[in-house]
């Protein structure tokens, strides 16, 4: 517990006075709080919601506690985490979507509202250990990088340790993690039996031990959030042959049979309706046999991938019974959005480059031809929407949408001390910024009015600690507003308006739909034309929400366009960059990694590194990206080769140029066409040997960073080792890119949000 020195100073020790007084912030008694956050994971993927997935860990942790079925998020990764973090509406907690778009308005930082102060933050002015391990996704995709800046990484925002993952998703078997403010490298490989999601429970179990060795007294919080089951959808294969034949009978049986065992549970009210296969997705029946082969083995792989979950769930719970923390923890298990439909129709094999998918049809022939490969280490896939359809039973729509399919979500609380009896079933409206003040209520917690010298704003959720232990107690709380990406809604004592932004191009066409959700759990009749009053009055309520929480200004199209004036903003800043030459020394001991602010992708740049080669040296020069695309710089045998990788599909290689001891100048200069897609690559030692290759595709990275000295995570390309680190020295690296020639029409309309 923190002490206030309450003394006496005098000149000496003899007229001073030392008295201490203890901290007024304090718990009533040690209660521990833990947060497991899983990601892209919807209604009906549980096995106590229904799912054919089996999760024994989180049905036994429902069994013990509670289920709650009509609770709900922001319908957005970075968005949910903000509100479930802060207590706060996301957009007055400045996160209004992925923190990857930053606007620089109040409401889209591109990170977290310093007036919102973390429950990590308030936990520790009451003397909690803190502990964030896994997905962080609330910090500009800029300062990603080991120069910083560090001010929005989990450390500053009041965790004492941290482990994970920093951006909106990651490799299972080579993710990009980060300890405390430092990027490292996976202390395993896939070989030696590595994969995110087991280092993630290992590392939430260490914090745990830590903490009970050195302050056995002292209560802790824990945020463990992974990245299943977001893509990429990645599992050791006995977890996908544990599932194998289980899903040939297609998303519509599936459908069916979960609705009906939702029914059974009694998750769903028995006169539930279960809604119209979504728009966009084919009847299983329509599928040719390659196709049912194929889709079946994506939902083989991402059962496995939530099984293989929910064991790590497991072991880190059984470690908190076993260690006599059980009763006196509170543990709150959810997920952040609806399942996701960015698959599109035939699902994907390599997600990485979202900002330039190829067509359905040649993503399936990739598909097809590595049927075998998915789920493993050469894999990077994500379902086909047909699943996330399945997954969000018995509601409409997926992730972004502010229909049910979107933001109705499961959630299990545990707490024996303050649930009596385990195993029920809550159904009184709940949002997302209501957890954090649940916590605060059961625990006594009064959020201090400054936190590190800024003044808070009150935060926006409602307790619903009054229905652990009265199943049937009144819902308190009355209004909730909806905003993603356009997609608008609004909920009031049980009435719903809801709008689809996603499909229309001005917020003048928007058609509002309207449901009585306490009649009509999963949304299914529209009733806005038999009471276009109420309608009206839903609307009005959402404005008055939206001017309240900061939701304005609202983006000028759908989720496919971004505004241009952000555009523009963009450009200039990344031409102050690129224009001017980028000096990096680097002998040093230890690979080198910059930030994405220093990415030239698609446009005219140069690359220039000073080297004094000595005879056996061998190793990567410089890369950007990873296995399932970038480019890559590396000497091996005596030769310097150059190497572009396009979605591990397209492979473009320079001829081998021989090297001699000594010092060399080597550049590397891209030219872009006039498509920016496409272009040659020209590599020359000392102005002289030169080699070029034509490159068919320049993809659009979502990891950018530059690693010098090393590969990175794992090796762009198949002919060099996945850690292929160069052991000479680079005198001086130089990066040069030219000014933005871009086709403005085609950068403004082609860009996909991916969280």
């Amino acid at each position: 517990m923190r002490k206030k020195f309450d003394g006496h100073i005098g000149i000496t020790m003899d007229d001073s006075v030392l008295h201490l007084a203890e901290s007024d912030k304090k718990v009533d008694k040690k209660t521990n709080v833990v947060y497991i956050l899983l990601d892209d994971v919807g209604f009906a993927q549980f096995g106590c919601y229904g799912s054919d997935i089996e999760t024994p860990n989180i049905d036994k942790l429902a069994d013990e506690g509670l289920r709650y079925t009509n609770f709900h998020t922001t319908a957005m990764c970075s968005p949910t985490r903000a509100s479930l973090l802060t207590g706060a509406n996301h957009h007055a907690a400045g996160v209004a979507t992925v923190c990857n778009v930053k606007t620089d308005f109040p409401n889209a930082l591109g990170h977290l509202n310093p007036e919102y102060a973390t429950i990590a933050e308030v936990l520790h002015e009451y003397d909690y250990g803190t502990y964030c391990v896994g997905k962080w996704h609330l910090a500009p995709e800029a300062d990603i990088c080991n120069q910083g800046p560090f001010d929005q990484w989990p450390l500053a925002k009041g965790f004492d340790k941290y482990y994970g993952f920093l951006n909106a998703l990651t490799d299972q078997y080579y993710p990009e993690l980060a300890r405390d403010n430092t990027l490292i490298f996976p202390p395993k490989t896939p070989a030696e039996g590595y994969h995110l999601s087991e280092d993630l429970a290992e590392q939430a179990i260490n914090n745990i031990y830590d903490h009970v060795q050195g302050y056995p007294d002292k209560p802790f919080f824990l945020y463990l959030a992974f990245g299943a089951g977001h893509c990429s959808h990645q599992v050791p294969e006995k977890y996908v042959k544990k599932y194998k034949g289980r899903f040939d009978d297609g998303w519509d049986v599936m459908r069916e049979r979960v609705f009906k065992r939702q029914k059974e549970l009694g998750v769903i009210p028995q006169d539930a309706e279960l809604t119209e296969r979504n728009e966009y997705v084919p009847a299983w029946d329509s599928l040719n046999a390659d196709q049912k082969r194929v889709f079946a083995r994506f939902m083989e792989v991402y059962a496995g991938f939530i099984d293989h979950t929910d064991e790590q769930i497991g072991r880190v719970v059984d470690y908190i019974d076993s260690i006599g923390e059980r009763d006196n923890t509170i543990i709150v298990l959810l997920s952040d959005n609806g399942a996701n439909g960015e698959g599109g129709a035939y699902g994907i094999y390599n997600c990485i480059n979202v900002g330039d998918l190829y067509p359905d049809e040649e993503a399936f022939k990739q598909s097809l031809e590595h049927i075998d490969e998915m789920g493993g280490e050469y894999s990077y896939e994500n379902y086909p929407l047909g699943w996330a359809n399945a997954g969000n039973t018995p509601f409409q729509w997926y992730k972004t949408w502010a229909h049910c399919g979107g933001v109705k979500d499961p959630m299990i609380i545990r707490y024996p001390d303050g649930i009596k009896q385990g195993g029920g079933i809550r159904t009184q409206y709940s949002h997302v910024t209501d957890i954090t003040a649940t916590v605060y209520d059961v625990l006594g917690v009064k959020k201090p009015s400054h936190i590190k010298g800024v003044p808070q704003r009150d935060i926006h959720g409602i307790s619903f600690a009054y229905s652990f232990n009265e199943a049937d107690a009144p819902c308190r709380k009355h209004v909730q507003y909806y905003e993603m990406l356009g997609n608008r809604g609004i909920w009031k004592d049980g009435w719903k308006a809801v709008t689809n932004h996603l499909l229309v191009e001005t917020y003048g066409e928007d058609v509002w739909e309207l449901y009585h959700t306490d009649e009509d759990y999963s949304e299914k009749h529209d009733l806005a034309e038999q009471y276009p009053e109420k309608v009206e009055e839903m609307k009005s309520l959402w404005y008055a929400e939206a001017g309240r929480y900061g939701v304005f200004p609202l983006g000028p199209g759908p989720m496919t366009k971004r505004p241009p004036k952000l555009i523009e903003k963009e450009m200039r800043e990344r031409k102050k960059m690129l224009k001017a030459t980028h000096e990096v020394r680097t002998n040093l001991f230890r690979p080198l990694w910059l930030s994405d602010r220093l990415a030239f992708n698609n446009r005219d740049n140069d690359v220039i590194l000073t080297i004094n080669y000595r005879e056996g040296e061998e190793g990567t020069l410089y890369a950007v990206g990873m296995r399932f695309q970038g480019y890559v710089l590396y000497i091996k045998d005596g030769k310097l080769y150059y190497a572009h990788n396009y979605l591990y599909r397209e492979f473009y290689r320079t001829e081998p140029l021989e090297l001699t001891p000594g010092r060399h100048e080597i550049r590397v200069s891209t030219r872009v066409d006039s498509t920016q897609t496409s272009g040659t690559v020209t590599v020359s030692i000392d102005g002289q040997s030169r080699a070029e290759v034509a490159v068919g595709h320049f993809g659009v990275f979502l990891e950018r960073n530059l690693y010098v000295k090393d590969n990175g995570r794992n090796a762009v390309v198949p002919e060099i080792p996945n850690r292929f680190e160069y052991p000479g020295v680079i005198e001086k690296l130089e990066l040069n890119a030219s000014e933005y020639s871009i086709d403005e029409e085609r950068f403004l309309s082609e860009w996909l949000v991916n969280d």
